[in-house]
């Protein structure tokens, strides 16, 4: 295997807005950034993350880490660092990067190719930005070795921000995502009825998400009257509810949205539930447009959360969707995934995602959920995967 590459091309135009990361990491003190994340080194190189680790990290004693580096101001001397193993994908795809290395092994290995870089190159690096809770511990300390006098800190801030506003192509494999998770979902539903287990269900939708070119990352299934949402024997039986919410992944981007079934005919209790978690939804969505305080969601929809007969067991939640699941704009500082309020008090911004869930656990008829993917536009908002939003019949498909 040819063990690295070296190139300079201008063959590909720089896919981000390199004025705006420039401004970001003014604004952060920051001259320079490694940037070691997955997620954050396809943002930046625009080419699919490497084969081999794409959904793994671990490879013999050490793991994965891929560094892309960038100086402000000089994207001319921005570099990659990739594994050895990525040579023959890059071949394929190069990157817009003007340096590319494929020679990296191991977490410490690009760590130190990286540093020869950046002292070759001549940039400042007196203020060095890391993903901090992306960088390993013995990568971290060989990039202070050799910078001993350096200013490190975190720049997972800077790189959120600029992630922040998505492109139309982001905005094409979120709604791609979306649709498919829906149409997977709906797939499984048709096709499944009375006795299945619940750890049936999830493998099935498994398999229908990779069927339609997703990556399953994962599934919260609960069935009957538990509020249970892991995988178990439990059988998915006549008049007994189904909550299913999953992620598939689309070259990258999250699909991440839930649907409810029924096995049978939906009674007017149920119908009466799934309608007050429809009002909730469609308040949130109302006033979802540019330049709305990214708080006035959570205002709107606790609003009509409070005018709903089921509120003690119901709960709102909305966050940022994109190549990360809470990820910009972060709306609560009160919710499951803990970080602060940033946009709560600053506009929405067209090309923004947003997750927008409500979630009723009923202390009879069980767990009952929608979650829907939100993006704004010019003009106000465009729903990602609207399908399936009413009571979905359970073994349709069954049934000759």
């Amino acid at each position: 295997m040819q063990d690295s590459v070296q190139t300079r091309t201008a063959s590909r135009a720089i896919p981000f807005d390199t004025d705006k990361l420039d401004r970001l990491m003014e604004e952060a003190g920051l001259d320079l950034l490694l940037v070691t994340s997955k997620h954050n080194v396809q943002y930046l190189l625009d080419v699919e993350r490497a084969i081999f680790f794409d959904y793994m990290d671990a490879l013999g004693v050490s793991r994965y880490l891929p560094v892309v580096i960038y100086a402000k101001g000089a994207p001319d001397k921005a570099a990659y660092v990739g594994h050895r193993m990525e040579f023959y994908q890059r071949e394929v795809v190069r990157p817009w990067i003007p340096e590319l290395r494929t020679s990296g092994n191991g977490s410490v290995d690009p760590i130190a190719t990286a540093v020869d870089i950046i002292r070759r190159t001549g940039v400042s690096a007196k203020r060095i930005g890391v993903e901090m809770a992306f960088l390993p511990m013995d990568a971290g300390k060989a990039l202070r070795d050799a910078f001993p006098d350096s200013e490190i800190k975190d720049a997972l801030f800077v790189l959120e921000r600029l992630r922040a506003v998505k492109t139309p192509a982001e905005l094409a494999r979120l709604r791609t995502a979306s649709d498919l998770v829906i149409e997977s979902m709906l797939d499984v539903i048709a096709h499944h009825g009375a006795g299945t287990t619940k750890r049936q269900l999830f493998e099935a939708l498994r398999i229908a998400e990779v069927k339609r070119g997703l990556t399953f990352e994962y599934c919260l299934l609960a069935a009957g009257t538990s509020h249970n949402r892991a995988p178990s024997e439990l059988r998915w039986e006549e008049g007994d509810v189904l909550s299913l919410d999953s992620g598939g992944n689309y070259h990258g981007y999250i699909g991440d949205l839930a649907r409810m079934a029924v096995l049978g005919e939906p009674d007017q209790e149920l119908q009466d539930l799934l309608g007050e978690i429809e009002a909730v939804q469609r308040a949130a969505f109302a006033v979802i447009k540019p330049g709305a305080m990214g708080g006035l969601i959570y205002t709107a929809a606790e609003r009509a959360l409070k005018e709903r007969s089921h509120h003690e067991n119901s709960e709102f939640l909305a966050h940022g969707m994109g190549l990360v699941s809470h990820e910009a704009p972060r709306l609560t500082a009160t919710g499951p995934v803990r970080y602060d309020a940033f946009d709560a008090e600053r506009p929405l911004e067209p090309g923004m995602v947003i997750s927008v869930e409500t979630t009723m656990k009923h202390p009879n008829r069980g767990f009952i959920k929608l979650e829907d993917t939100v993006a704004v536009t010019a003009t106000g908002h465009e729903i990602f995967g609207e399908g399936g939003r009413g009571w979905n019949l359970g073994g349709t498909a069954l049934r000759g």
